[in-house]
């Protein structure tokens, strides 16, 4: 794996910040599912997602666990660590990497969930599981370039696996689980095609991107990367202090995180927020939710406000809107900050109703009393 000092330092990166923010949201919480980043090439997309896995701090591990699973978490360990514990054995533990896995092109199914060696199951009496591209990304980062081209079952079973935290292998009634938290980052150029309506779904965040017009900044992306060509390690240690303090934003905001309420208005404020715009189904509102109690926890607030809403939706709906790029109706912060407003106005109408129902219902059974 690559050393923190070979990769291009996330804080480096000039503008883009919407993809900068998509992809720290789904650090803070993996749940909230996929990032997908559509734009043209050359606008630093693997470059963030690679330089997000350096920039994150070392995991605990079981030290000879393929799987990486966590030593403090036994609720999610593959089923080999399970059955050692339940042997009576001591699992060693240890440190690594946050694990960064770039899929493969072409990769097989097998490839991605792993196999059953079924013929050494029936003959020696042994299961035995040949980990995959999910056990490899485990509690890390599964970069896939150009995921529209990609088969769209495979597809499937990457936001599947990203979805559950899971991944299941069954083969002739032998299973073999291992967990399979990760952040799925997956980058497209829409030119090239698209990916079909029912996959942009589940992705949870996505990004448009494109290259920086401004001539000032683009000569600030030729000198850094320069800078960085020339010398690696001493662009990184001029840009260590920066990292560092992001890193620590970002752990500090997943300690928060469990911490991070909502009231039942926020739900509504949602709720008529992706009603108005007519999104079909229900994942985009879960989807503004998480991403919002996620941004909340990254501003150190344990309470999420309507600008979380905004910027969760911002980051949730380019890639719902029916036949309308999201740019024509929501590009300006000022539209959708309206949007979210009128939203609040209605949802708190509504809940100051039925609490005013309830009361009235409330001294009416006293009175029969």
């Amino acid at each position: 794996m690559e050393t923190t000092r070979t990769i291009f330092p996330f804080t480096a990166i000039v503008g883009q910040e919407r993809m900068k923010l998509a992809l720290i949201l789904a650090a803070i919480n993996f749940r909230i599912g996929g990032v997908l980043i559509r734009g043209e090439r050359g606008t630093a997309k693997s470059t963030a997602a690679r330089a997000l896995a350096a920039l994150l701090p070392e995991i605990n591990v079981v030290a000879d666990c393929p799987f990486h699973c966590d030593p403090d978490h036994p609720e999610t360990w593959c089923t080999r660590c399970r059955e050692r514990a339940a042997a009576g054995e001591a699992l060693p533990r240890g440190t690594m990497r946050v694990p960064f896995v770039d899929l493969p092109v072409g990769a097989t199914e097998d490839r991605v969930v792993g196999t059953l060696d079924i013929e050494r199951a029936i003959r020696q009496g042994e299961r035995h599981f040949e980990p995959g591209v999910l056990a490899a990304a485990n509690r890390g980062i599964l970069y896939v370039d150009e995921v529209n081209l990609l088969d769209d079952h495979i597809v499937d079973v990457l936001l599947d696996a990203a979805a559950m935290g899971v991944n299941v292998v069954e083969r002739e009634g032998i299973s073999f689980q291992h967990p399979a938290r990760f952040i799925l980052v997956g980058t497209m150029n829409p030119e090239e095609g698209d990916l079909r309506p029912q996959l942009l779904d589940r992705f949870a965040l996505c990004v448009d991107v494109v290259g920086i017009r401004d001539a000032e900044r683009r000569m600030l992306i030729m000198e850094r990367n320069l800078a960085f060509e020339a010398d690696p390690q001493a662009f990184y240690e001029a840009w260590r202090p920066q990292e560092e303090a992001l890193a620590r934003k970002i752990e500090t905001a997943r300690a928060l995180l469990p911490r991070v309420g909502h009231r039942r208005s926020d739900l509504g404020t949602i709720a008529k927020l992706m009603a108005g715009i007519g999104v079909d189904g229900h994942r985009g509102d879960l989807v503004i939710l998480k991403a919002a109690k996620a941004h909340a926890a990254w501003e150190g607030r344990t309470a999420i406000t309507d600008h979380d809403i905004m910027i969760a939706a911002q980051l949730a709906l380019p890639h719902r809107l029916k036949r309308r790029p999201f740019d024509e109706i929501e590009t300006t912060l000022e539209d959708l900050e309206s949007r979210v407003g009128e939203a609040r106005e209605h949802a708190e109408e509504e809940e100051e109703r039925q609490e005013t129902s309830g009361q009235s219902g409330r001294r009416e059974a006293a009175k029969k009393v």
